[in-house]
């Protein structure tokens, strides 16, 4: 059985987070500029098994695709282009950046490390993965 791979794709950067190989754990991974995103998971998915991804959909609070969500679809398109016998599936990513806050406070990170942005992609990057693994059961 392969890994699964969380994008909580960005802009500017993108956080990533897989599971081991049996599926029960969801562990941060990187943050990595979007330029470079699709370099490197063909490079990650030379070096390990990856089966699916799953990527987070910007929503509104009323369910609506936010502004990004184009950009993310776009994305999608070029990851299934690349990738054509790995299923793509989206979750609703809504409150992961807030929730990714909360939990570094929570877990005792240091003011200065919360303020890197590329720790809050790579949890939200986790939420995500951790969302999709709860709902896959």
């Amino acid at each position: 059985m392969g890994r699964i791979l969380a994008i909580d794709y960005g802009l500017k950067r993108t956080g990533l987070a897989v599971t081991d190989p049996l599926r029960i754990i969801a562990t941060a991974l990187e943050t990595v500029a979007t330029a470079e995103l699709l370099t490197y998971l063909q490079a990650y998915c030379r070096s390990e098994q990856v089966d699916e991804f799953v990527i987070g959909m910007p929503k509104t609070l009323s369910n609506q695709d936010s502004a990004t969500a184009p950009e993310v679809r776009k994305f999608i398109g070029v990851l299934k282009g690349a990738f054509p016998a790995k299923p793509v599936h989206e979750v609703d990513e809504r409150f992961t950046t807030s929730l990714a806050q909360r939990a570094m406070i929570e877990g005792g990170m240091k003011k200065k490390d919360r303020q890197i942005k590329g720790n809050v992609d790579k949890i939200s990057a986790v939420l995500i993965l951790q969302a999709f693994l709860n709902t896959a059961r």
